[in-house]
């Protein structure tokens, strides 16, 4: 009797908070049923993915203001106030507003869509770095490509160069320890993101790193989609691992150092607000060409939703073309009704999707149960059957695009801590525009007919595997 009345008082007070949180309608009601109608599960499942962590800050506000003026002075007179094109100035006030990130001139991108040439370039780099490295990662494993990594880190550190390495815990459980551990005795500056035993009795189980985040003695700084791992190098049974990363040299390289020291300070208290992590930026060759960029993250401890709110604002500004690749297609209700909009309104939108799954089936599913809602409007779907599709890119109107971290799913959006470039500039729009169109020719297109009259069973898994889209 005692303990159904303690398990009732525990079931109400978690209703109490759930309500309380004042989030999405149907998010609260998936979790109000959860926990009703399976206490037990239910209440575990709240407690590791749905708790909102908004309240909370990565880090105190005068202690990212003190990086914030170690930034700039850094990047100098690089920051821009208004763009060139007006046509996204209000994008970028918004997310200097929402992020306090700046969109910097002076800039040198290079694009990288295979691993093999992206990894050796960050060999070189790191290999001729002088003063520090600092890296972040989702997933680091000791495979030959990790070993390979860890080598050059280690070598780094007994030359002198202060190396620091984060990665997410949860990501590597299957890492054995002793990998690591020998970095650590090598010299290496090792961190874990939320260590899992301690985060497992805490409110934090659930906020992970997702960011892919090199940056070199403050000057050369690596972002996007990629992991250290064999299979971002040699694929899966089948076939290719299709990535895109991105090389930068210039004063953004200040706001992604601003990153990671923030989550170092988060994750281990120590905080490294130093000049010497924030070299003041080389002014680039007059003949060198340069993009306007703009890094942007976004985590369940932040104010906003920044990348996503990005994300609807530059869907929102489209006029002629939307390409979206993502390994992983949730989206949340703007993302979704942005896309049928631009769509409606005449834009050529282009969805790239695998065609097939890296992990559960569940979520391709659910991914799947997107496409009714999106096919009527006109949008375009192709599935990717080369290999696996694992880029995180947008890119419209031969005028903007970015690439970074987020999927297009709920975790990314809503509750990992991610990182974007946002990149105004034609060129290198037009260097995306031509990516995506090579991709799409080993893509199949969905023919709306022949999807619309699928077997009725596929239609009934995809909306079941729909319902639990709050925890994919």
């Amino acid at each position: 009797m005692i303990y159904e009345i303690a398990l009732i008082l525990v079931i109400i007070g978690a209703l109490v908070v759930v309500i309380s949180e004042n989030r999405k309608p149907y998010i609260s009601i998936f979790w109000i049923l959860f926990i009703t109608l399976l206490p037990g599960v239910g209440l575990v499942f709240y407690l590791i993915l749905g708790k909102d962590y908004r309240s909370r800050r990565v880090i105190r506000p005068d202690e990212m203001e003190r990086f914030d003026v170690l930034r700039n002075k850094a990047v100098g007179d690089s920051t821009v106030d208004h763009l060139p094109d007006e046509k996204y100035n209000k994008l970028a006030s918004m997310m200097l507003g929402a992020n306090d990130t700046p969109v910097l001139s002076g800039n040198k991108v290079r694009f990288f869509t295979d691993f093999t040439p992206m990894f050796q370039s960050m060999l070189d780099d790191i290999s001729r770095a002088k003063k520090f490295v600092h890296i972040q990662f989702y997933i680091v494993e000791n495979d030959e490509v990790g070993h390979q990594f860890s080598s050059l880190l280690i070598r780094k550190a007994q030359e002198g160069v202060d190396v620091r390495l984060m990665f997410d815990s949860w990501a590597n459980l299957f890492v054995r320890s002793e990998y690591y551990d020998h970095m650590r005795r090598g010299g290496v500056k090792v961190q874990s993101f939320q260590k899992i035993i301690p985060s497992m009795f805490n409110r934090d189980v659930n906020c992970r790193t997702h960011r892919k985040i090199v940056v070199i003695d403050g000057h050369t700084g690596y972002t996007g989609g990629m992991n250290i791992a064999r299979r971002y190098r040699d694929g899966i049974n089948h076939g290719v691992w299709r990535d895109t990363h991105i090389r930068l040299q210039g004063p953004a390289v200040a706001q992604l150092e601003l990153s990671i020291l923030a989550d170092w300070r988060f994750c281990t208290k120590e905080m490294l607000d130093e000049p010497r992590f924030f070299p003041p930026v080389a002014k680039p060759e007059s003949n060198t060409h340069t993009s306007l960029v703009q890094i942007v993250t976004s985590g369940p401890m932040d104010e906003w939703n920044t990348v996503m709110q990005g994300m609807v604002q530059a869907i929102a500004q489209s006029r002629r073309y939307l390409y979206l690749q993502s390994p992983y297609f949730i989206p949340t209700h703007p993302i979704l009704m942005g896309l049928r909009n631009a769509a409606l309104a005449g834009v050529d939108v282009r969805l790239m999707l695998p065609a097939k799954a890296d992990r559960g089936a569940i979520t391709l599913y659910a991914s799947k149960s997107y496409f009714r809602d999106l096919l009527p409007a006109g949008v375009k779907i192709y599935l990717y059957n080369k290999g696996y599709l694992h880029a995180k890119t947008m890119v419209c109107d031969d005028d903007f695009v970015t690439i970074g971290s987020t999927n297009i799913d709920p975790r990314s959006l809503e509750q990992n801590f991610e990182v974007n470039a946002f990149l105004y500039d034609s060129e290198l729009a037009c260097r995306q525009r031509d990516i995506f169109l090579d991709d799409q020719q080993s893509c199949t297109l969905v023919n709306p007919d022949l999807w619309r009259n699928r077997p009725r069973m596929e239609k009934f898994l995809e909306s079941t595997a729909r319902i639990f889209t709050p925890i994919l």
